[in-house]
């Protein structure tokens, strides 16, 4: 289970910080990400789909070309927690923000396709 928080209205230049509570295992166990759905693209199945950032298990963190430098993926084993920190805020940021494990984990035990119910994120000039 996923669930994440965090979302709201910011103007541009401003910060969030976006938190998916799940379980202790799939922190330790499946890579995770965040993604991002943008406005008018679509629904959840891949279309309008942003990968925004991701970690590994063993802590290697990726991101999109668009957020680096201004995003943070980050997780606490202990709360069962995974975090996004956005700072610096761009308009184009606006989307429905998802929480989910990695697909190129799923192999792993206990790593199936799982997704959160997003929590918004929207950004004014």
């Amino acid at each position: 289970q996923l669930v994440e928080s965090g979302g709201g209205s910011v103007q541009a230049g401003g910060s969030l910080k976006l938190s998916c509570l799940t379980s202790e295992h799939l922190l330790r166990t499946c890579g995770m990400a965040w993604y991002r759905q943008n406005p008018g693209k679509g629904q959840l199945s891949g279309n309008g789909l942003d990968l925004v950032a991701s970690t590994s298990a063993d802590g290697t963190t990726n991101y999109a070309d668009s957020v680096k430098g201004r995003f943070t993926i980050s997780q606490d084993n202990a709360q069962a927690t995974l975090y996004l920190q956005m700072n610096n805020l761009d308009t184009e940021d606006t989307g429905v923000y998802y929480c989910a494990v990695h697909p190129t984990t799923y192999s792993r035990p206990g790593c199936h396709a799982s997704w959160g119910q997003g929590t918004q994120v929207t950004v004014s000039a």
